[in-house]
């Protein structure tokens, strides 16, 4: 791989040679893979979802929750190969999908690893900071898109993750991932087999952004067609401490207003997280199982 462009960030590393803005070299490090049961329920469903979770991140956002794995070094290369043998280990337990988290630097192997198709959907669980030429590269490979859409500020994103163009940048990347999708579509069961789910995480004091992600979101997307996920899990993490208007959970009152707002918007269809998930027992732990 010469001088990167796989994400927005287009920092323009070799990456065969030395890390990008990403963190990581060409090959997949992962740091979990084990069915996983806190996703939406239509993902993770009652047998689990097979969630693979990669390090490094090409956001990096100063709160995130991950931020061992996204920021620092632990988890364990491997071959295209052995991630397709995860995959297929993965699907072998019963999981409803395989769920890729935060997959985006490493999209190269895994559209090598998914060439053949496997017995069940395969989830694209990412920041939303993606290029639709990247995007291109999976259609046909990924059944099911759960993108975050973060920030509807601009200024928001160039504070949190120093990138100001994560809101023009994520519409672009969501519009194409429902383009790949078309409408969602729901098994008897309760479970997802294609289609877009948009998630957002409530920040502290930052209620107007969550606003306007409520508004891009109704006025993209007709009923039926995607769904969304408004997300209370935020719990100060990693780099938090030193920002401190988000050195804090988000208290019941920014809840009740983010949860009031979305349902006078008309959205009807997706999720809504319940206040009591901001704590740090929802974090996995990062043992390297199943890698």
């Amino acid at each position: 791989m010469n001088q990167c462009v796989i994400c927005p960030r287009e920092c323009g590393a070799d990456r065969e040679i030395r890390t990008g803005v990403c963190g990581m070299r060409t090959f997949p490090k992962i740091a979990r893979a084990a069915p996983h049961m806190w996703e939406e329920p239509c993902i993770s469903g009652k047998k689990g979802s097979g969630a693979v979770f990669f390090s490094g991140c090409s956001l990096r956002c100063v709160y995130c929750q991950n931020s061992p794995i996204s920021t620092g070094e632990y988890g364990k290369e491997v071959t295209v190969q052995r991630l397709r043998e995860i995959f297929l280990e993965l699907c072998s337990k019963g999981v409803h999908n395989i769920n890729l988290v935060n997959p985006t630097h490493f999209v190269l192997p895994i559209a090598e690893a998914l060439e053949r198709p496997l017995p069940v959907p395969v989830v694209y669980n990412s920041s939303g900071y993606e290029k639709v030429e990247t995007l291109k590269m999976l259609e046909g490979k990924v059944q099911i898109y759960l993108p975050d859409m973060k920030y509807s500020d601009s200024e928001a994103a160039k504070r949190y993750s120093r990138a100001g163009d994560y809101p023009a940048a994520a519409k672009k990347a969501i519009e194409e991932m429902f383009r790949q999708t078309g409408p969602y579509r729901m098994g008897e069961d309760g479970i997802l087999h294609s289609g877009v789910i948009v998630r957002h995480l409530i920040l502290p004091g930052n209620l107007r952004n969550t606003y306007g992600v409520i508004d891009w979101f109704q006025e993209t997307f007709r009923p039926g067609e995607a769904l969304f996920s408004l997300m209370s899990q935020y719990i100060p993490s990693g780099q938090a401490a030193e920002y401190p208007e988000i050195n804090r959970k988000i208290t019941a009152r920014e809840y009740r207003k983010a949860q009031d707002y979305l349902f006078e918007s008309g959205i009807e269809d997706g999720f809504v997280q319940s206040r009591k998930s901001a704590v740090e027992s929802f974090v996995p732990v990062w043992d390297l199982s199943g890698v």
